[in-house]
């Protein structure tokens, strides 16, 4: 849509010079060409595609400069669109390879010939024009006579009429040759804005103040214009009226882009980018910026917008001190932010970190994959350095500089040269990083530092040790024992066999260390107190101490629940006098069904004994484990918080299954061995 003539008058009236200019009359572009050059303009856009620099075959056309100048394309004589001109100055660059083909080609120029042939020298010269949301490209077709071409001399310009654009958009062209021979050249042009949109301060924050009618209605964005990738919206509003917007100083960036126009068909969209020098913009970029390390040697560097930094890697050791950087050998890389970069290392090592800076200083600095790697290590980082005769030499990456090995400083890589050589001639140290020019190595320096301090940590050790001991045969046994956690253990008796692997697991259990009540080891409490009261005692007591109760499951203990869960009215028959399971179920089923045993219960049923669907479904609201199999988790859940690590408690599993084991084979005898086995006595079928 056509910008009427009042608001170019008002855009560009303030200025003398642009009051006269120059009107192009009628919708299609031109081309014209300084005197003794001919031109021609391709019909239609072409692809703005600069493809490949290839070398000159012998003197070419190629621009050299760009000119601008702002004319008005008029369709009527108050509608005209604000337009850029552009100038295009040729020369001549290159020589002839062959001086034969020069003298051809100036014989075939010869005025004085008989027959003489229109030599001359031709170029297709693309320009290409960008202002958001658009883009356009065209060719010129330029020829030089033969009389004017003398390489590096310029032989005049062409004119292109002309690239509509809007009023304060921000404008880039460029030019370049098809085949391109060279560089293109760019030019970026801020044209004139409305005034009716301004941006103005407001303490901390800014206002844009848009004074429009109150009957107009216009479309406002906030978009982040990225020089490395895609235009990204922030913010979109269609309003009417005059309106007033804050933004906080917070969000203000360089490359904030706002862009305003008419809510009507076709409408010329206005686009100003205010911030580009603002210094709170800057700083506000920096705290926005996020350095991300992936695996594989990765890193992505997300900001919204362009950077100018440059990234490095450097070598952070365990002792502190600044990261000392690895530039050379490896070089420094241009920062693009929001895309993946990788670094070239052939191993990843926690002590490697990547910087990010600009030539003022030093902005955001993290170790390469710190989480997956562990921490800090006390490594010595060695250089070697190669040369032409395949002699190297290695130095070591110090705070006071890269110290080569064999030679007499004060320092520990110096003092340590000949070890950390043979170091990395037998293959003790880690390749980090591998060229023609050189390598890195990480070398281990722990034990070094082992070997100078052994006697004395020995001896401290010792010390510390006598004095332990000391201390333990003072405490009492009853309060050391105390620490440890209590765990009831509870099981159907229902065999003689069973009872021997109850037994085992009791006492493997008491080693790890936790306090383990079972009925076989209070038979004349039971006798004396009573099998519910003895339970009773003892759940309270286990409870209290933050224990737990071990219910062990075995084809007894499953009929006895079912007779209990079958009908709740029917009493339960008399067991023994010392069978604490049947008399526990009293007390445990309501637990259970009342929702109090999970933190309070745990389950446990061995392998071959019984089938994991066994197991009544109301129990499996607390873990249940199958033993062995699951005995790590299951020691986990007896032992609580205070449970060792895993690979701790792996050994612990170890020796707790070596101590069932000969239980194990006794009770699973193969078929046709002397004894019923475990839970084949009379009292292991279900009981009705």
């Amino acid at each position: 849509m056509p910008v009427p003539w009042f608001l170019l008058s008002l855009a560009l009236g303030r200025n003398p010079v642009v009051l006269s200019l120059e009107r192009v009359v009628g919708p299609q572009d031109t081309a014209r060409c300084s005197p003794g050059l001919s031109c021609h303009l391709w019909d239609g856009d072409v692809l703005c595609l600069p493809g490949s620099l290839v070398s000159a075959p012998g003197p070419v056309l190629v621009p050299t400069r760009l000119q601008t100048e702002l004319v008005l394309r008029c369709h009527e004589e108050t509608d005209c669109d604000l337009c850029v001109r552009v100038a295009v100055h040729l020369a001549v660059h290159g020589y002839w390879e062959d001086p034969e083909d020069e003298e051809k080609f100036r014989r075939a120029a010869d005025p004085e010939l008989e027959e003489p042939r229109n030599a001359s020298l031709q170029a297709h010269i693309v320009l290409s024009f960008q202002a958001y949301p658009t883009a356009h490209c065209v060719l010129l077709e330029v020829q030089v006579p033969a009389a004017l071409v003398q390489p590096g001399q310029s032989v005049g310009s062409i004119v292109f009429d002309c690239f509509e654009a809007a009023l304060g958009a921000e404008v880039q062209i460029w030019s370049y040759t098809q085949p391109r021979y060279q560089k293109e050249l760019n030019l970026t042009q801020q044209l004139p804005a409305l005034p009716w949109l301004n941006v103005s301060a407001d303490g901390e924050d800014v206002r844009l103040v848009l004074d429009v009618s109150e009957e107009q209605r216009f479309g406002l964005s906030l978009y982040w214009n990225q020089d490395q990738g895609p235009i990204k919206p922030w913010w979109h509003s269609n309003l009417t009226g005059p309106q007033t917007i804050t933004l906080n100083h917070t969000d203000l960036v360089p490359c904030l882009c706002i862009q305003v126009w008419p809510l009507e068909p076709d409408s010329v969209r206005t686009s100003i980018c205010p911030f580009r020098e603002d210094p709170r913009a800057h700083r506000n970029l920096w705290r926005a910026a996020r350095l991300q390390l992936l695996p594989s040697r990765g890193w992505r560097l997300d900001a919204p917008c362009s950077l100018p930094a440059e990234a490095t890697l450097c070598w952070q050791a365990l002792d502190g001190g600044p990261c000392l950087p690895l530039v050379p050998p490896l070089p420094r890389e241009n920062v693009t932010v929001n895309k993946v970069l990788e670094f070239p290392l052939r191993k990843g090592h926690p002590n490697v970190c990547v910087q990010v800076s600009t030539w003022e200083k030093l902005q955001m600095q993290e170790c390469l994959w710190a989480d997956s790697l562990g921490p800090l290590k006390d490594d010595m980082l060695l250089v070697e350095t190669r040369g032409p005769q395949d002699n190297g030499s290695l130095c070591a990456l110090e705070p006071s500089g890269c110290t080569p090995l064999l030679s007499r400083a004060s320092t520990r890589a110096a003092r340590l040269g000949e070890q950390l050589l043979q170091d990395v001639q037998s293959g003790q140290c880690l390749q980090l990083w591998d060229s023609d020019l050189g390598a890195l190595w990480a070398c281990p320096m722990d034990k070094y530092i082992h070997q100078r301090w052994a006697l004395v940590w020995l001896a401290c050790l010792l010390l510390a040790a006598v004095l332990f001991l000391l201390l333990l045969l003072k405490m009492n046994p009853v309060k050391a024992a105390s620490r440890s956690r209590a765990a009831l253990l509870l099981y159907s008796a229902d065999d003689a066999s069973f009872e021997r692997l109850v037994g085992a697991l009791a006492s493997a259990l008491c080693q790890l260390p936790l306090r383990v009540a079972v009925d076989l080891w209070s038979r004349r409490d039971l006798s004396a107190q009573g099998a519910l009261a003895w339970f009773h005692a003892q759940r309270r007591q286990t409870l209290q101490e933050g224990g737990v109760v071990v219910l062990l499951f075995s084809p007894g203990a499953v009929a006895l629940c079912r007779e209990w869960l079958q009908d709740a009215t029917s009493a339960p028959r008399a067991h023994g006098p010392h069978d604490a399971f049947a008399a526990s179920l009293s007390c445990v089923l309501p637990d259970f069904l009342q929702g109090r045993a999970p933190g309070r219960y745990v389950g446990a049923y061995f392998d071959k004994l019984l089938p994991a669907d066994a197991v009544p479904a109301l129990f499996r609201s607390v873990p249940v484990f199958s033993l062995p199999s699951q005995l790590p988790d299951f020691l986990g859940i007896l032992q609580g918080p205070t449970a060792p690590r895993s690979r701790r408690l792996a050994e612990r599993a170890e020796q707790v299954s070596r101590a069932l084991q000969p239980a194990l084979d006794s009770c699973f005898r193969p078929p046709g061995a002397l004894g019923t086995g475990c839970g084949m006595g009379p009292e292991a079928g279900v009981r009705t």
